[in-house]
C-alpha cells in the first residue's frame, strides 16, 4: 500500500493483498451486519453485496469530494471468479441432467429464453431511443446474463466491429446488474412466500438430494491433504482453461470469457471421473473452495464498482436498464414461479435467477443462499438446478446469441 498526489487527488493505491485482505474483512463485516440489523436479514441481502457496497458508497464520496481517492488491484478477482466456476463445473455431471427432471428442463429452457429476450428487448429499446443497438444488446444477456466477465470480452469485440462505446456501456451495465441482482433477489423470494401464503419447506425428493447424500455419505470430514488434493484439481482445471482460452484467441480471434472454458474442462472431468474413477471427489473440501472463493471475488467485485458511471450512463440506456430489471422481475414472479409449481423451492429458485439474470451465478448461489438461511429450510432441488443452469447450460444458447446478434445489428 501507498498514497500518492496524483493530479492534486491524494491517491490511496491498495496493491493485491491489501485489496484481498480488505475484501476479506468487509466479507465478514458483511456476516456480522446481516445477523444484527434485521432489515438485511429480513430482505436477504447476501453478505458480499453489503461489506462491498459499504466500501464502494465510502470511494464513491470521496471521488465526490475530490480530494481524495482509492484504487484497488483486484488481480486476484478474476483468479477466484474462475476457481468459482470451476467448481460448478465439478459440480456439472450430465447424470444430474436425469435427477433434475421436469424442474430443470422448465427453468432451462426458461433461461435460455431469457437469454434471447434480453438481447432482443434491448436492442428493440435502444432503436426506439436513437442509440446504436449494439449498445442495447451490451445492455442485454452480454452484461446481464454474462456478467462482468461477459462484459469484458464482447466489449471489445463489439467496439472492434465499429460500435463506439460499447465497451464502457457493457461494463457499467454488468456493474448496475451486479448490484441489482443482489440486491433484489432475495426480497423477489420473500415477497412470494409471504404473498402466497407458502408453507415453509423444500422437496425431499430423492433425485435433488440423492446426490448430495452419495457425495457426502463418506464425506463427514477432510483432511489438509484432502484439501490439497482438490485444490491442485481446481487449480489444474483452471490451468488448462486459460491453455484454451489463449489458443482459442490465437487460432480464432475471438474472445471467450475467462470462466467458460475453465467450466468446460471441469464438466468433462466430472463426467469421465462419474464413469472412469481418476480422483474421489471430496464435496467438503470442494464446498469450502467454492465459499471462499465467491464470498472475496464477490465482496472485491463490490468495494471496486464505480457507483457514478451508472448515472453518468446517458438517459436511454439508464431507461434499457430500468425496463431491463422490471421485465425480469415480472417474469420471475408471475411466470416462472407458476411454472416452477408456486412452492418454497420456485420462490428460492426465482430468487437465482433474479440474481444471474441481472448479474452473475455468484449472485444467484448467495441470493439462494440468504433465503434458505433466512427461512432454516435448505432447497436442495434449487441449488442442484440453478447453478447448473444458471452457469453452465445457459452458455449452450447464450454465447453463441450474443455472438450472432451483434454481428447482425453491427453491419
Amino acid at each position: 500500500m501507498f498514497w500518492d498526489i496524483v493530479d492534486g487527488i491524494f491517491t490511496i493505491n491498495l496493491d493485491g493483498i491489501w485489496t484481498t485482505a480488505l475484501a476479506a474483512v468487509l466479507l465478514l463485516v458483511g456476516y456480522g451486519l446481516r445477523r444484527r440489523i434485521d432489515f438485511l436479514e429480513t430482505f436477504c441481502i447476501p453478505a458480499p453485496v453489503i461489506g462491498g457496497v459499504l466500501m464502494s458508497l465510502l470511494v464513491l464520496t470521496l471521488h465526490h469530494q475530490g480530494g481524495s481517492a482509492v484504487k484497488f488491484n483486484t488481480a486476484l478477482q478474476t483468479p477466484l471468479m474462475i476457481a468459482f466456476f470451476t467448481t460448478v463445473g465439478i459440480g456439472g455431471s450430465f447424470g444430474l441432467l436425469k435427477r433434475g427432471g421436469k424442474a430443470l428442463i422448465i427453468y432451462l429452457f426458461f433461461c435460455w429464453g431469457i437469454a434471447l429476450f434480453q438481447n432482443v428487448f434491448g436492442a428493440t429499446l435502444a432503436r426506439l431511443l436513437g442509440i446504436h443497438p449494439v449498445l442495447g444488446v451490451m445492455a442485454g444477456a452480454v452484461s446481464l446474463e454474462g456478467g462482468h466477465g461477459a462484459a469484458a470480452a464482447f466489449g471489445p469485440v463489439a467496439e472492434e466491429l465499429g460500435v463506439a462505446g460499447a465497451q464502457v456501456v457493457a461494463i457499467a451495465s454488468a456493474t448496475y446488474g451486479l448490484i441489482a441482482g443482489g440486491l433484489l433477489g432475495g426480497p423477489v423470494a420473500r415477497w412470494l412466500i409471504e404473498r402466497h401464503n407458502i408453507t415453509i419447506e423444500a422437496s425431499e425428493d430423492a433425485m435433488y438430494t440423492e446426490h448430495l447424500m452419495e457425495d457426502r455419505e463418506e464425506d463427514t470430514t477432510f483432511t489438509s491433504y484432502d484439501f490439497l488434493k482438490m485444490l491442485a484439481l481446481v487449480l489444474v482445471m483452471m490451468s488448462l482453461g486459460s491453455l484454451i482460452t489463449t489458443k482459442i484467441k490465437e487460432w480464432y480471434d475471438f474472445s471467450l470469457p475467462g470462466y467458460v472454458a475453465a467450466m468446460f474442462v471441469a464438466v468433462v472431468f466430472r463426467n469421465i471421473n462419474d464413469h472412469m474413477p481418476i480422483v474421489k471427489l471430496r464435496s467438503k473440501a470442494i464446498d469450502l473452495i467454492s465459499d471462499v472463493s465467491l464470498g472475496i471475488f464477490l465482496t472485491m467485485a463490490m468495494m471496486s464498482l464505480r457507483i457514478w458511471e451508472l448515472y453518468d450512463l446517458a438517459i436511454p440506456l439508464v431507461v434499457i436498464l430500468v425496463l431491463q430489471t422490471i421485465a425480469l422481475l415480472l417474469l420471475a414472479a408471475f411466470l416462472l414461479f407458476r411454472l416452477l409449481g408456486k412452492d418454497y423451492d420456485a420462490a428460492v429458485m426465482c430468487a437465482g435467477l433474479v440474481g444471474h439474470g441481472l448479474g452473475a451465478t455468484p449472485n444467484a448461489v448467495a441470493n439462494m443462499g440468504a433465503v434458505c438461511e433466512h427461512y432454516k429450510v435448505m432447497s436442495y432441488k434449487a441449488f442442484l438446478i440453478v447453478p447448473l443452469c444458471g452457469a453452465v447450460l445457459i452458455d449452450l444458447v447464450g454465447i453463441p446469441s450474443i455472438v450472432w446478434f451483434i454481428n447482425y445489428f453491427a453491419r
